[in-house]
């Protein structure tokens, strides 16, 4: 579709306001019939004036002191919308209206557009190569599409006469036209003999008639006013590329474009036709995707695409304010097949290309931000070129992953059994509905369309990091962001939905709310099941444990929810210690969890092997425990994302792979195993007979809790096959499965099944990628107290200048690593920084009266510190020391 034809339609459906127009096509329709070349020559200078009257209305000739009332030059004339000047245009023109000359100071794409448009009305068969017609190939008024050899052919010219205005023009005619872009920079590819037949047949088989009123339609795009008609004009893109492309593949030479972008953009006033190009181009290319539907008419719509963003210029800030934000928009409307087509497309870029369009995008989106003051009424997710911003980012994203080392075929198998749901009636069946979320987790569509998950991803081309925008992540309001999230409307964005941008903290926030929110959804459930029922109420899931039978006492009771009542596990947790006084807001179940863990993963029960090299505990494939003690594990490693705590768990990172449904491969073991890992890849690049020097079969041998050695044939009679140069590369492979898979099969799916029961109605895998699993299950390594000093408050009497205040942190500074992490587990309840680290944990030191002999207290819960006011340094470092040290148990103050 030609730009000057859509003018009529940037913002809004083809109106039935044009429909003059059709009484100037009715008018000819007999001669039309009569005489079909002669019809179609008065539609086309029909067409070349209703466009110049349109463009003298919005543009105007360029003359400052014109004297026609109906031109947007002269001083009297009120400015109309793109629909009123169509309009305006047409009733001009069956009036036969004064029509200016333009000025010869006018410039711009819409006039160079109009030059050319003149030309190619008064003579429709003119040819591009036309080489014989020297005043045309000077002007280069026929030029209506380009390829590498006629910008290059047209440079020289301009060099030469040092006036690079034709070019100027062309660019600004061909860049600003969706159709001229579609069908400029076309690869050429030879076709086999049996191409070469189908297309001849198919030639043929075209109606002549046909043609000529499909292109006749085309001609009177702008005054028709039906979505069919306009369609018509876009349907013609691409008849003549016959070509059949692969998925990842498109017609456009994309070395070709860079090549000429690269000889081009040095030129600054070259530069400036691409700017203005774009901000003409974007509002059309958006109306033929919202409404006209033009991709499914013709793929190789896609090519402009393609072609816009080879412009490296295109972060630039000439660009931010409005050429960038537009075609974002535009892009962002394209349907899910072609942003697959671009994924894939882009997927086989270098990774300094990718970072370029990433930069772009990002670029975009800060400037934004940052130009803007969003808060809790003026959201982000209002910004139009944020959210289209975003929504492009997205396709570069799954770009990146697709062009990455991927491993798409080791995936664990699904859980045999299915969760066990709730055997009491939800708040949706005592109402007569359905139970929540049957539809399962969410996957995103793009993922789905190209048939890869992000966890598939081992190395991607770029950094995942490097998606992520912080000054988004500052000023989003994810409360509400979480509801446009769990909402799903069309009408508000949900950055929820590009969990790539968002950072570790925002996304644990999102997952916060998930988490809080279900757990207010049970508690209501069971009042409303009191009430039904006439039982006890008992809103939360209530563990009271003896601290030195904790084991015992919380996975018998965790046992019991998970077979008689596995909702109640999204309740919120409530611990109590036997025998204490401490009431649970947090703070007790963190040290709930801190004793669990050390009394699981105690190497003496023998459920997990504790590696001294790599500190990191691995699943023990001889454990006399059986399935249901590995499940309670889960369920504890659930509840404890579930209710935000953090635990002092080590496990290697293949574990929340697995956990996020990838097998572990050999990769894996550099991790889980070092030593195993080092071996075999000295076996796989050993140069030498490994069958003559090694003596390897296909039998390994492994030891139990005991110390006895346990043989394992990786293949059948695996004792007489020996490894050898050419099998090797697959013993590595099964070695591997089985030390990470196989061996630990029975145990790792019971622990997946317990730590699903809670979080299999969790964005948990939509959000976060393993490592950031990690993260959230062991918190951050790195203890910054620096940080933690920054967001410190004070209450009581006590601030940031307080003599007390000063010693303290001196204090606090001076201790070493271990007695830094036993304040953190005294007045935390964890001696881990939260996701984001220290700087994100807001604690509190509060006065607690004058100098005495009393040791410091804390309320875990909320992390304050209740200091008394000790009359000198280093009383206060052995009061502290003795606190954190000798801390243990909970009492009422």
């Amino acid at each position: 579709m030609n730009p000057d034809e859509k003018e009529d339609c940037e913002c809004a459906p083809p109106q039935a306001e044009l429909s003059p127009a059709r009484g100037v096509v009715r008018e000819n329709e007999e001669s039309e019939n009569e005489n079909p070349e002669a019809s179609r020559m008065k539609r086309a200078a029909a067409k070349h004036l209703i466009e110049r009257y349109y463009h003298q209305l919005t543009e105007g000739c360029g003359n400052d002191s014109c004297s026609n009332s109906w031109c947007a030059s002269s001083l009297g004339f009120s400015r109309m919308d793109n629909n009123a000047a169509a309009v305006k245009a047409l009733e001009l023109y069956k009036v036969n209206a004064k029509l200016c000359d333009p000025h010869p100071s006018k410039k711009g794409t819409a006039s160079a557009y109009l030059e050319s448009s003149a030309h190619s009305n008064s003579d429709s068969n003119s040819k591009m190569n036309n080489k014989d017609n020297h005043s045309v190939r000077d002007n280069f008024k026929d030029v209506s599409y380009l390829t590498e050899e006629k910008v290059y052919e047209i440079l020289d010219i301009c060099g030469e006469k040092e006036d690079y205005s034709p070019l100027i023009r062309v660019i600004g005619r061909v860049f600003s036209s969706a159709e001229g872009l579609v069908q400029s920079f076309r690869r050429s590819k030879p076709h086999t003999k049996e191409e070469l037949k189908s297309l001849q047949g198919k030639d043929e088989d075209k109606d002549e008639d046909e043609k000529e009123a499909a292109t006749a339609s085309a001609a009177v795009a702008m005054e028709e006013d039906s979505p069919a008609s306009s369609s018509s004009s876009s349907g013609r893109l691409g008849d003549t590329d016959v070509q059949k492309l692969a998925p990842d593949e498109v017609s456009v030479d994309v070395e070709a474009v860079r090549r000429v972008y690269e000889r081009l953009l040095s030129n600054e006033k070259i530069e400036a036709a691409f700017l203005n190009a774009l901000v003409y181009l974007s509002p059309n290319v958006e109306c033929d995707l919202t409404y006209h539907n033009v991709y499914s008419r013709d793929p190789n719509y896609l090519n402009l695409f393609v072609i816009v963003m080879e412009n490296s210029n295109l972060h630039s800030p000439e660009y931010l304010e409005i050429a960038l934000p537009q075609f974002c928009k535009a892009m962002s409307k394209l349907p899910l097949a072609a942003q697959a087509k671009l994924a894939r497309l882009w997927s086989h870029y270098k990774a300094e290309q990718i970072r370029r369009m990433v930069e772009t995008f990002q670029q975009l989106i800060t400037y934004k931000v940052i130009s803007n003051e969003f808060n809790s009424r003026n959201l982000v997710n209002d910004d139009d070129a944020v959210v289209a911003a975003t929504k492009c980012l997205k396709i570069v994203y799954y770009a990146n992953v697709l062009g990455g080392d991927l491993d798409v075929e080791h995936n664990e198998d699904e859980d045999e059994e299915p969760i066990p749901e709730s055997s009491e009636l939800t708040l949706q069946e005592l109402l007569g509905e359905e139970r929540r979320n049957k539809k399962g987790p969410r996957v995103d569509p793009l993922e789905t369309e190209l048939g890869i998950r992000t966890n598939d991803c081992r190395r991607p081309l770029v950094l995942f990091e490097e998606f992520v925008n912080e000054p988004l992540n500052e000023v989003l309001e994810m409360d509400k962001d979480y509801t446009f999230f769990k909402v799903e409307t069309e009408n508000k964005f949900s950055f929820m939905t590009c969990p790539f941008i968002l950072n570790a903290v925002t996304k644990n926030l999102g997952l916060y709310y998930d988490n809080r929110i279900r757990m207010y959804s049970e508690r209501r459930i069971t009042v409303l099941y009191s009430l039904v029922q006439g039982q006890q109420l008992n809103p939360y899931l209530r563990l009271k444990v003896r601290r030195d039978h904790i084991i015992d006492d919380a996975l018998v009771r965790l046992e019991m929810i998970a077979m008689e009542n596995p909702a109640d596990l999204k309740k919120q947790l409530y611990v109590e210690f036997e025998g204490e006084q401490g009431v649970d807001e947090g703070g007790v179940s963190k040290e709930f969890f801190q004793l669990v863990v050390e009394e699981i993963f105690n190497p003496d029960i023998g459920m997990f092997t504790y590696d001294e090299r790599t500190r990191l505990f691995w699943f023990n494939p001889s454990s006399f425990e059986n399935d249901g003690q590995y499940t309670l594990i889960g369920i504890v490693l659930g509840l404890a994302i579930y209710n935000n705590c953090i635990l002092d768990v080590h496990f290697p990172m293949v574990v929340y792979r697995k956990l996020m449904g990838k097998k572990g491969t050999f990769r894996d073991l550099a991790d889980a195993n070092p030593v195993l890992h080092q071996s075999l890849k000295e076996l796989m690049e050993y140069e030498g007979s490994v069958e003559d020097d090694m003596m390897i079969t296909f039998q390994i041998s492994q030891t139990d809790l005991f110390g006895n050695a346990l043989m394992y044939d990786l293949r059948e009679n695996g004792d007489k096959i020996p490894v050898t140069n050419d099998n090797r590369k697959e013993f590595i492979s099964q070695y591997t499965d089985y030390i990470l898979n196989k061996s630990v099969e029975k145990q790792f799916k019971a622990f997946r099944r317990g730590f699903h029961m809670v979080t299999n109605e969790s964005p948990l895998k939509y959000l976060f990628r393993p490592e950031e699993i990690e993260l959230l299950i062991c918190g951050s390594r790195n203890l910054d107290f620096l940080a933690l000093e920054e967001t410190t408050e004070y209450d009581g009497g006590y601030n940031r200048d307080s003599r007390i205040i000063k010693e303290f942190w001196e204090t606090l500074h001076s201790f070493g690593e271990d007695q830094k992490r036993l304040f953190l587990q005294f007045t935390t309840g964890t001696d881990r920084a939260p996701v984001g680290g220290l700087g994100k944990l807001k604690m509190i030191i509060a006065k607690n009266g004058p100098d005495t002999d009393r040791l410091p207290t804390s309320h875990t819960c909320f992390n304050v510190l209740l200091l008394p006011e000790y009359n000198s340094k280093e009383k206060l470092r052995e009061r502290l020391l003795k606190a954190i040290t000798y801390a243990k148990g909970f009492g009422m103050l």
